[in-house]
């Protein structure tokens, strides 16, 4: 397999948002070769269908440890450089409850004469693939579209670092965005954490630690169809049509299991680590929840936006037809991708820029 097929082979999952669209979850999506007359593709949005098709050419070997590893090792295809004038720093948070240091770029910063939001970034991978790297194009962009400072979390992968880790390295750089907002000129009371995927995943946790811990305080979630809950593929099926392009069920088990250290889908787990079972939603952070009507995790996201919304928590929910897992990045031009990034920017822009901030 050459390296541009690999590369598409791993789209479609956000655990890279530049580079071709990026490394991907996709990786490991169903093993046959596909035409346009594949039934599976009818459900697709047309424009959608020849990220679909190439997706599904391109299979990957089955999930285990030593897979991987080789997958891990094989180089990123380069992004495209930023038209944006975001500056790039390396940063280190420190570590929280036992936990080593946390590396992070941050993206944004400079002299303002007003106060300005900011973001923490969590890019995604199945909770086990992914670089900070993926995604800093990205967060350059979102810098200077928002006018705000961007910390992009070089999170510990599993299963080398189980939960709380992963979770623990975003909540220790949301926590420092909060002690240096002084020095970084940002209001305290408008930082949102984002992810996509994997990393909308981490970002639901973070938003349930900082609920639960209170000395870091969010605004606003995104979560770009983010991966909640370990019973999906294994306790809970999905339909036939879900989850057969990109991110699919055996990826998701895999994923979860080495997240969790437990087999995925197990009768208990650790508070916090999979929000979908989270006792209460109430009182978290507004959130914007995106997620394709094909998509491996559209039910879970469905689902989990209707607990927030039965909890009095502002919510807003965008489910597009004929989408699978990664779309916007596979085919950011085509409509239903512009109209996803819409809806998310639009809700993102009303948390970090409302009326009461303005002046």
């Amino acid at each position: 397999m050459n390296r541009r097929s690999f590369a598409f082979g791993l789209a479609g999952a956000g655990v890279a948002a530049t580079a071709l669209a990026g490394w991907g979850e996709a990786a490991f999506a169903a093993g046959q070769p596909a035409t346009a007359a594949d039934p599976i593709l009818s459900r697709v949005d047309p424009e959608l269908r020849e990220g679909a098709i190439k997706i599904l050419e391109r299979p990957l070997p089955a999930w285990t440890e030593e897979s991987l590893a080789a997958l891990r090792a094989f180089p990123p295809m380069n992004p495209q450089p930023s038209s944006s004038p975001a500056t790039v720093e390396r940063r280190t948070a420190p570590g929280r409850r036992g936990q080593p240091d946390v590396g992070f770029e941050l993206i944004g910063a400079k002299p303002s004469a007003t106060l300005r939001p900011a973001i923490v970034h969590i890019h995604g991978g199945g909770f086990i693939l992914g670089r900070v790297s993926d995604t800093t194009v990205m967060c350059q962009d979102l810098a200077t579209e928002f006018d705000c400072v961007v910390a992009n979390v070089d999170y510990r992968l599993s299963p080398e670092t189980r939960f709380p880790g992963p979770m623990e390295d975003c909540y220790a750089v949301l926590a420092w965005v909060h002690a240096n907002a002084e020095a970084l000129g940002v209001d305290p009371a408008r930082v949102a954490v984002m992810g996509e995927s994997a990393g909308g995943g981490l970002a639901a946790m973070v938003a349930i630690a900082s609920r639960d811990r209170g000395d870091a305080p969010l605004c606003y979630q995104v979560l770009i169809y983010p991966m909640l809950d370990d019973r999906t593929g294994s306790t809970m099926r999905v339909p036939p049509f879900i989850g057969t392009i990109g991110w699919n069920e055996a990826g998701n088990r895999f994923g979860w299991s080495c997240l969790l250290g437990l087999e995925a889908g197990s009768a208990v787990v650790p508070y916090g680590a999979v929000p979908a079972r989270l006792d209460t939603v109430a009182g978290l952070a507004p959130a914007f929840i995106g997620v394709g009507g094909l998509d491996l995790f559209v039910n879970e996201d469905i689902d989990y936006a209707r607990r927030l919304v039965q909890a009095g928590v502002p919510v807003q929910l965008h489910v597009t037809p004929g989408a699978y897992h990664g779309f916007d990045f596979i085919a950011p031009q085509a409509r239903v991708s512009r109209d996803f990034a819409a809806a998310w920017k639009s809700g993102l822009r009303a948390a970090l820029h409302p009326p009461s901030a303005s002046g």
